[in-house]
């Protein structure tokens, strides 16, 4: 038994279930009524090559569409540049291009901005390391909030309401987060 278009009743070869007001709703599209009146992409065109998947990717999740007019002026490189290669082309671009550049960063990295780095558990028990004991608190209030954040989306607001606990005894307290 075949499937008839929703709109002209010609054989569906789209099929989309969607969640409307908390009921599912079943819809079949033949290719055209799918292409037009949903703006779907024809099965033709579903074979797109992989660096305009990214570029695509790139633009949509910046919100940018159209090429961005500045330049560095120690390497010369555009955003636009940016976009085609995936590679910035001096330390001064992060600066340039911070406005575009943020929003990426913080998909890549879980809303983090600013780089925390990785210190050795060993390197924290060092007499000598106070910089680097300060590094690990900073590494165990992220690990903290990254783990606020899981609780809170998964709804579990006993765990969140303990752990926000924790940072705001750690960002107090210096001894705080070592044994967390």
């Amino acid at each position: 038994m075949s499937v008839k278009c929703d709109k002209c009743n010609k054989p569906a070869t789209v099929h989309l279930t969607e969640i409307q007001n908390g009921k599912t709703v079943l819809r079949h599209l033949c290719e055209q009524c799918a292409a037009q009146g949903e703006g779907l992409v024809p099965k033709s065109a579903a074979h797109t090559p992989i660096n305009q998947l990214l570029e695509n990717f790139v633009n949509l999740h910046t919100g940018l569409q159209k090429e961005g007019n500045q330049t560095c002026e120690h390497c010369g490189m555009s955003w636009g540049d940016f976009r085609k290669d995936g590679l910035l082309g001096c330390e001064h671009d992060y600066a340039i291009f911070e406005r575009d550049l943020t929003p990426l960063l913080q998909r890549a990295h879980e809303n983090a901005t600013h780089h925390v780095g990785k210190v050795p558990r060993r390197a924290s028990r060092a007499p000598t390391a106070a910089g680097l004991t300060q590094a690990r608190k900073q590494a165990d209030l992220t690990r903290l909030r990254k783990e606020l954040a899981k609780a809170v989306e998964s709804e579990d607001y006993e765990r969140a309401a303990k752990l926000r606990d924790q940072i705001k005894e750690a960002e107090t307290d210096p001894s705080a987060v070592e044994g967390a």
